[in-house]
């Protein structure tokens, strides 16, 4: 099932799936024991997060943060950082394990909760439940809460086809990685980097860092 959620400008913007919310909150704390920690991550995944986010400036907001990881990692290398999720049980957890970092509850349709644009967004594995119409609405929204210039990092799986698989909570998509920069272009962004890795016994994913076209001179 999917629910239209109201944007903060008004209409409807960024769909939510009952079924996807439904299914992470029923294994949020087996989800969030198993991957709820840095140390779960690859040292590849923390370098090249490092590198992203030290290029930009103003706050970061890390979209869909699941059990707050990422969110923490960066608030220790200092950066003003808000992790957003729309699972309480997740947000409920990462703030008691993470007392000092800033979590909300929140979907895609309010991630700008400052009247000024966000100068990066973390996606990491959280598009990867959205068919392709809500994932150009979801691009859309993050284009909507960047500053223009601003980068979003988007982390996903990729495939020679767009494809649904049975990920381990609910369906979730593959990617080509020209689909998803075909998408990205829709948007507004220019795709700055991609990189694609398959681990032993992984599927094959990958990122893309894209930057947010600026507005031509006179617009």
């Amino acid at each position: 099932m999917i629910e239209p959620v109201p944007s903060r400008a008004g209409g409807t913007s960024a769909v939510v799936h009952t079924g996807v919310l439904n299914a992470y909150s029923a294994r949020a704390s087996e989800y969030s024991a198993l991957l709820g920690s840095i140390d779960a991550t690859s040292q590849i995944d923390q370098r090249l997060i490092r590198e992203w986010v030290s290029s930009l400036r103003g706050r970061v907001i890390d979209a869909g943060c699941g059990p707050g990881q990422w969110t923490a990692f960066l608030h220790e290398l200092g950066v003003d950082v808000e992790g957003v999720d729309p699972v309480r049980a997740f947000i409920d957890g990462a703030r008691s394990r993470f007392p000092t970092v800033p979590f909300r509850v929140g979907s895609f349709a309010d991630l700008a909760s400052h009247e000024k644009g966000a100068g990066g967004i973390l996606a990491w594995y959280s598009v990867i439940h959205l068919n392709p119409a809500e994932l150009r609405e979801a691009l859309a929204e993050f284009a909507r809460c960047l500053e223009p210039g601003g980068s979003l990092l988007v982390r996903f799986f990729t495939g020679d086809d767009l494809e649904p698989f049975d990920h381990a909570v609910t369906t979730a998509y593959y990617w080509p990685i020209e689909g998803m920069t075909t998408a990205l272009a829709d948007a507004g962004f220019d795709v700055i980097e991609t990189q694609t890795r398959t681990d032993p016994g992984s599927r094959p994913h990958a990122a893309i860092v894209a930057r947010l076209a600026q507005p031509a001179a006179g617009e």
